[in-house]
């Protein structure tokens, strides 16, 4: 059986009266890209959030490494977040800052390196998502595309082992979610690490991923290869991969 390096345990979470995930169970297998698909607002980016330990479950357990992280010291979910990186949805860089500074944040914060041997590790970082040239560069200054790959690097900077992206394609062209696809890949083999997408692209998802988990009124109701995923049997899911607008799905 595959390792696993992260597990949702029969989790519900709600906010408020919102019930977003109800008895909800996934395996992320070590050195594979899971991706998640759903519905908007269906609790695809909570879960994101639930596996870096930005969120507690009211009921069951998160586990990483094999630590239920639901029951850890602030101190030590600050630990465990070292080896993982967060790309979110819109790279939440900071504006008053150069993309070498955005990108150092993290070794600055988590290492005692030296400002040369910083610079050397963001330098090569960005040039590994092809923005080597953009250390100086302020985040007003990049594209919507490079802002995002600037997201990746400060998400990898650190060699995370599991590496979170938050809707790395969305609004953007076919030809840049392609690059972006293409990087997320590419960044997996570098680093021999884990990574969890989420994503509403499907051809983007039929191109990287492993596993393909949907998630539907709060649990996960199909998991399996992009293959096994695509014949499932289950009309919910057939509905959801052809966009559909007759099935079981209410619009």
């Amino acid at each position: 059986m595959a390792n696993v390096i992260a597990r949702l345990d029969d989790v519900t979470l709600s906010y408020g009266d919102r019930v977003v995930l109800k008895k909800c169970s996934l395996d992320v297998v070590e050195g594979a890209i899971t991706c998640i698909i759903g519905m908007s607002g269906a609790g695809k980016s909570t879960i994101l959030r639930l596996l870096d330990g930005l969120r507690k479950p009211d009921v069951g357990h998160v586990y990483v490494r094999g630590h239920d992280i639901c029951h850890m010291r602030e101190s030590e979910l600050i630990e465990m977040r070292t080896k993982i990186g967060f790309a979110f949805q819109f790279a939440a860089l900071f504006d008053s800052m150069t993309v070498g500074d955005n990108i150092s944040l993290p070794l600055r914060e988590h290492t005692s390196l030296s400002e040369d041997e910083i610079r050397e590790i963001v330098v090569h970082t960005l040039d590994s998502v092809g923005l080597a040239h953009t250390y100086d560069n302020m985040p007003s200054e990049l594209s919507g595309g490079m802002l995002k790959r600037a997201g990746f690097a400060r998400a990898v900077v650190t060699n995370p082992d599991l590496v979170l992206y938050d809707e790395p394609t969305t609004g953007l062209d076919p030809i840049v979610t392609h690059l972006l696809t293409d990087t997320i890949k590419r960044l997996r083999q570098q680093l021999s690490a884990t990574a969890v997408v989420i994503s509403h692209d499907l051809q983007s998802i039929y191109m990287m991923a492993d596993y393909v988990a949907m998630l539907f009124e709060g649990a996960v109701i199909e998991y399996g290869t992009v293959e096994e995923v695509q014949r499932s049997m289950n009309p919910i899911v057939q509905q959801f991969l052809q966009g559909s607008e007759v099935g079981p799905i209410p619009l």
